[in-house]
């Protein structure tokens, strides 16, 4: 799409920059070279190692941060081009938004932030701007990818006032009120619409959801009775995927609809417009209270079943353990981590660990605690 095709309200061009000034890209714009930088680091090819419910080892089929980040911004481009905004942002922001994940899903995160709660604590959102502005060690000139202003804020999701006194640009909005993008609030709707109904399918998957369990959920027994009736023999696999994507594309034309009504009401004329303005990117009302049916019921089914359950436990205690054993002794964190000052070692620490692949963890935990690896 170019620039003249966009819409008054989207995001044209970077008006924050980068923080270290670069020519412009020949042959690409600001947005799509940020794009390319965040595929081609090292946190985003680690995410294929990520869970993002179950963990790597359980399934070749299930998603992975890698895949989740990927359907993410396939949702939020479709979307964006029907509202007129900058694809390429909301693509770059959608491909960055879980780089500071954890292993082990949740549960690594979870268990991190209590390791961390004397030094700052430890949230995802934070730590993946953290992971584009700092952490990343490709270019020459600078650390981190050296994204523009939109991208960062638009990975910045949510923070706290006390994290946004000390977060800069990107944390001005917190500290005034104002809203991000509507292509930072597209691609957060966006995730939320992925995760949500691809975790059901890898829930049916795996065996611990069954179709009995989720005729009970509205948003999904609609769908469900509605692909019975068009094919009353089909196989169970495909009537799963013919009912997932009916759910998507009711939740996207949803929010497509519910958006252009917000900014038909608003009327925006402008990017500054849209940042003073209440949250555009919307489901109605209706739509938000089904999918809230649905959320609840995954946290009570899916997220904590006794089998997933069991395995948080013990990706918390490994995330855990190999916290206490490298706060305890810095001497055994690789090189490049070990030779820091004292103050810096929990943020070190938590660094090198939330950087960790699901299965380099558990390796890293045996190398140090079995008897037998070295």
């Amino acid at each position: 799409m170019t620039d003249r095709l966009l819409a008054p309200y989207a995001v044209i061009e970077s008006s924050g920059g980068r923080q270290i000034e670069e020519p412009s890209p020949p042959g690409r714009s600001e947005f799509q070279r940020d794009r390319d930088r965040i595929i081609h680091s090292s946190a985003f090819r680690r995410l294929e190692y990520k869970t993002q419910v179950f963990v790597n080892h359980e399934g070749d089929l299930f998603r992975t941060r890698l895949t989740h980040s990927i359907e993410v911004a396939q949702i939020g481009r479709s979307i964006a081009r029907r509202l007129g905004l900058n694809e390429d942002l909301v693509e770059a922001i959608s491909l960055a938004h879980d780089l500071g994940h954890t292993p082990f899903g949740h549960a690594g995160q979870d268990e991190l932030n209590e390791c961390m709660a004397e030094y700052g604590g430890f949230e995802h959102n934070l730590q993946s701007l953290r992971v584009v502005d700092v952490l990343e060690e490709k270019y020459a000139a600078f650390d981190g990818l050296n994204l523009c202003f939109e991208t960062r804020e638009g990975i910045l999701k949510h923070c706290s006032r006390e994290n946004a006194e000390q977060m800069g640009d990107v944390g001005q909005r917190f500290l005034l009120g104002r809203r991000p993008s509507l292509e930072a609030q597209v691609a957060n709707l966006a995730d939320e619409i992925a995760y949500n109904n691809h975790d059901v399918d890898d829930g049916l998957r795996s065996g611990l959801l069954s179709l009995e369990q989720l005729a009970e959920v509205e948003l999904f027994s609609s769908h469900l009775k509605e692909v019975r009736q068009a094919w009353p023999h089909l196989a169970e696999r495909r009537l799963v995927h013919e009912t997932v994507r009916r759910m998507i594309n009711t939740l996207v034309t949803d929010m497509i609809a519910q958006t252009l009504g917000n900014i038909t009401e608003c009327a925006p004329q402008s990017l500054e417009a849209v940042r003073s303005a209440p949250a555009l990117a919307a489901f109605s009302p209706r739509m938000r209270e089904l999918n809230k049916e649905l959320k609840n019921f995954l946290r009570t089914e899916l997220y904590r079943h006794y089998r997933v359950m069991r395995m948080s436990a013990k990706a918390r205690r490994v995330i855990r353990e190999l916290f206490k054993a490298f706060m305890e002794d810095p001497r055994l964190l690789p090189p490049q981590s070990s030779n820091q000052r004292a103050e810096q070692l929990p943020r070190t620490v938590a660094d090198y660990i939330a950087g960790m692949t699901d299965r380099y963890a558990i390796r890293e935990h045996r190398r140090i605690f079995a008897i037998e690896e070295i």
